[in-house]
């Protein structure tokens, strides 16, 4: 009688700690104050009981290390969910999402690195989901890359730097016109996943220059704007009368958990013509 009241009270305690730590996890998402702060209150509330289920054999030492492998388990989720919170509310206020429908998404898979570094994602969302084909992916930093195929619920993403990835890009406050891409780093030494960026015009180049996506017709495969990354390096022209750098993207892609992918309608509404040698652009013609 007396082990099954003391079997009983382990697993109330048990069930305790369980709904402590789901209840730290609710916290968490619902925008508390960290997983450090997470972390030591879960330690202060499940350390007691981890003594409390102090074994008396070697049935209560593994069913114990059962236990805490369970609770340790739900820490790590609840971690994780934190984490990823926190990233998807940065992505919802960052410049790259402002005014632009979102559909958020979770990385779950990662292609072969290749000279540049990562060049394939794998995002838990699909067709179904309303992504398609040439969608711009963001994070909350900047430029991820572009939608490359799309099945019901999954879609594999082109990242910046792969060679199949050409960005036209707008430099600098003049915004002068570059294209940017990874297909030459390895034949240029870069280091993998810096890009190279080439001026498609006479001009200068500064270090801390910002580079931003051009835009493409109707936001596909890009959309405008979007911070790729910035100046980290000019390099001489020797000969070239268009100078050429490089750029440090501003996204790790390989630290990714949460990203977002752009639907940006279609125009759907003809652009007035408008009248030159007018000060104001009045539309219309003279009558």
């Amino acid at each position: 009688m007396r082990g099954d009241a003391a079997d009983r009270r382990r697993r109330r305690l048990v069930a305790l700690a369980v709904v402590v730590t789901c209840a730290l996890l609710v916290v968490d998402l619902l925008g508390g104050p960290g997983t450090g702060l997470l972390r030591r209150g879960a330690a202060t509330v499940l350390g007691p009981l981890e003594r409390v289920l102090a074994p008396s054999g070697r049935a209560d030492e593994d069913e114990l290390r059962r236990d805490n492998e369970e609770l340790q388990s739900a820490l790590r989720q609840a971690e994780v969910a934190g984490r990823e919170s926190a990233e998807l509310s940065a992505l919802l206020a960052s410049p790259s999402t402002a005014g632009a429908r979102v559909v958020p998404a979770r990385v779950v898979g990662v292609g072969a690195p290749g000279p540049q570094g990562v060049v394939r994602l794998t995002i838990d969302v699909g067709s179904r989901d309303g992504v398609d084909v040439d969608r711009t992916v963001v994070a909350s930093g900047g430029l991820v890359g572009r939608v490359a195929s799309v099945a019901p619920w999954t879609s594999d993403v082109l990242v910046v730097g792969g060679p199949e990835v050409v960005i036209g890009a707008r430099v600098g406050g003049a915004g002068a016109l570059a294209t940017v891409g990874g297909a030459t780093a390895a034949a240029t030494g870069r280091d993998a996943g810096e890009l190279g960026l080439t001026l498609v015009q006479t001009g200068t180049l500064t270090v801390g220059d910002e580079v931003r996506t051009l835009g493409s017709v109707d936001g596909r495969p890009f959309v405008p704007g979007v911070l790729v990354g910035r100046i980290t390096a000019v390099e001489p022209q020797r000969g070239r009368l268009a100078p050429s750098g490089t750029v440090e993207p501003a996204v790790d892609v390989g630290t990714l958990s949460v990203v977002g992918v752009l639907l940006s309608p279609p125009r759907s509404t003809p652009r007035a013509a408008v009248t030159g040698g007018t000060s104001g652009g009045t539309s219309g013609g003279t009558s």
